[in-house]
């Protein structure tokens, strides 16, 4: 288990842009690594309501499962690695094996029998390490949706904001707010919804 603050810069990207970035900065990575964030939350949203998110990640076949939660600056992550077979019995909803998870669960007051898969959101990320944080250039799809988006993760809040916004102007990137993968989906999971 892990826990740990995470304090992070984002901005939407256009695709034009995020094709310029990622062939301008092509020496400093080896191409964009595909993951699966499977999202869950309870069927009445308890943790949204808590502004926090759960998700299992699948990387390469590597599996972890993360709570979000908020901090005084950023939040904090608490995440349990999984084995595949941990992973597939909490995919479908057999067990909830992420024991330090659960804890931070139980604090919430939210019971890990109630929680639902709300859906898979896919991400093609290219990371590198710049001035002291790690930018992350990342192109998610999801519910029949893409978008673009530009993340800078850092230790100290003050001196990644100025680096952030000292790198959005000099690429001539507008600054566009970003919402949480999480919300993106769950406002396009609403959106289709209401299509049928």
């Amino acid at each position: 288990m892990t826990k740990e603050l995470e304090i992070e810069f984002k901005n939407m990207l256009t695709k034009e842009e995020y094709t310029r970035l990622l062939k301008d900065y092509s020496d400093f990575h080896s191409g964009p690594i595909t993951q699966h964030n499977h999202y869950f939350d309870t069927a009445d949203f308890q943790l949204k309501q808590q502004l926090s998110a759960l998700r299992i990640r699948d990387k390469n076949k590597h599996f972890e499962c993360t709570l979000k939660i908020p901090a005084p600056v950023g939040h904090y992550e608490i995440t349990d690695q999984l084995t595949n077979e941990q992973a597939r019995r909490m995919l479908e909803l057999q067990s909830f094996e992420a024991t330090e998870v659960a804890e931070a669960l139980l604090k919430l007051e939210v019971l890990t029998e109630k929680l639902t898969s709300i859906g898979t959101l896919t991400t093609h990320r290219v990371e590198f390490e710049y001035l002291q944080g790690l930018l992350v250039l990342d192109h998610s799809e999801y519910n029949g949706q893409e978008d673009f988006e530009l993340e800078y993760e850092v230790s100290d809040a003050a001196t990644g904001q100025e680096n952030f916004l000292n790198f959005l102007q000099q690429q001539g990137i507008q600054q566009r707010p970003a919402d949480k993968k999480i919300a993106r989906f769950m406002k396009s999971a609403a959106a289709r919804s209401t299509d049928y």
